[in-house]
This record gives structure tokens, sequence and C-alpha cells, in this order.
């Protein structure tokens, strides 16, 4: 990993494609697990209040993108910045606090939930076993997310265990919660119905985001 500098200092501060100022900033991203390369000098703007879908087949660096932009991955080089602050020069504690504080996470039901224990995560299928629907967990995935009012909402995956209808009604809870509080999202998906709920898309493929559509693409 390349050496990082101090977390004080002027975040770029880029204009997004509408002129306005953004919110998180990834520039030049490169990450890789042991040889395999993930991301490859990525970069994306993210406007505050805005429902961001990365969009991308699997193992295009979707994931790890988001999982930089969520300080919960710091990357080997380039820079990360949430509201005039260098997350990627930030130590773990720091980060953390972060995440605690100002971040929510929703991700596909299955998967560990990072605020939580090893204990809790192995507890929490027991926990909703007297759910029949996996919707129903999904859906306290989701207000778990929000509960705190986080600035920003990381949803990974978050129908991906859904069928149709119940992956619509979780998206439409998702949208009108984030859009009621002025939560920005940043969601990760590889199905076009999903991403139809963002305002904007962004497509990831071999570890670069190299396709913007601009404008609101669903609603």
């Amino acid at each position: 990993m390349t050496e990082q500098t101090g977390a004080v200092g002027t975040a770029p501060h880029s204009p997004a494609p509408d002129g306005t100022d953004c919110l998180i900033e990834a520039h030049r991203v490169v990450r890789s697990f042991g040889q395999t390369p993930a991301l490859r000098g990525a970069s994306v703007m993210v406007t505050a209040g805005e429902i961001l879908a990365v969009m991308g087949p699997s193992g295009s660096g979707k994931s790890t993108l988001l999982h930089c932009l969520a300080g919960i991955l710091a990357p080997d080089s380039g820079e990360v910045w949430f509201d005039g602050r260098r997350i990627d020069a930030m130590g773990e504690a720091e980060r953390s606090a972060l995440r605690r504080d100002q971040f929510g996470f929703v991700f596909q039901f299955g998967q560990l939930v990072p605020e939580l224990t090893a204990e809790e995560n192995v507890a929490l299928p027991l926990l909703l076993g007297a759910l029949a629907r996996a919707s129903e967990a999904q859906r306290i995935a989701l207000a778990r997310g929000l509960v705190a009012g986080p600035r920003v909402l990381f949803a990974d995956e978050p129908t991906g265990s859904l069928d149709s209808l119940a992956g619509e009604l979780v998206m439409n809870l998702l949208t009108a919660a984030g859009r009621d509080q002025g939560t920005t999202v940043v969601l990760v998906t590889h199905e076009p119905r999903v991403a139809a709920y963002a305002d904007r898309e962004v497509i990831v493929r071999d570890g670069k985001v190299n396709s913007l559509a601009a404008g609101r693409v669903g609603s």
C-alpha cells in the first residue's frame, strides 16, 4: 500500500454533472487483493441527496468501490473524500467512527454486517428466524441502516436474495426513506430494474468507472 498523507487538507470539490459540489469523491482509486486487481484507477462523484446506482457485472469491482467509498477498505492508491475529509488517509479508528456516525449500510441478506460482532452475526439469522419472508428481514436491515439518520446509506445488492415483488417493495422503501430524510444513497447492483430507482447510474467494468448516464433514470 502506498504511503498516505495526513487527513488534513482541502477536498478537490470537483463539480458534479449538474454543477453542484460533491459530497463523496473518489479519484484514481486502485485496490488489489493479493495479485488480483479489483479497481484500476476508478473515479466517481456523488452529490449530496443523490441516489446513485453503481452497476456492473460480477467481478467488475463495483462492491470494492463501494467499500472504499464507505471507508471499509483503504485503497492501495488514489484518494477518497467525504465532505471535505480525506477518508483514505484516516486510521482505522477514525474510519470506524465515521462509519458509525455518518454512514448506514444495507447488504444482501445472508452477508456479514460490519457493525456487528462475529457472535452477533452468527445470532442474526436466529433472531430473524420467526420472520417467514426474506423481504421482512431485508426491511429490518433497511430500518437498521436508516435508524440513526445517516448522511449516506451504502446498499450492496440489497435485493439480491429477493424475488421481483419483494425486491420492488424494498426498493420503494429504500428510495422513499432516503429522499424523505435527504440521505445520499450509493446503491450497488447488477440489475437494471433496481438501478431504475436511482437518480443516476455509473457503470464499473474491469475496475474502472467508464460509463455515465446523466439525469434521472427512474423514480
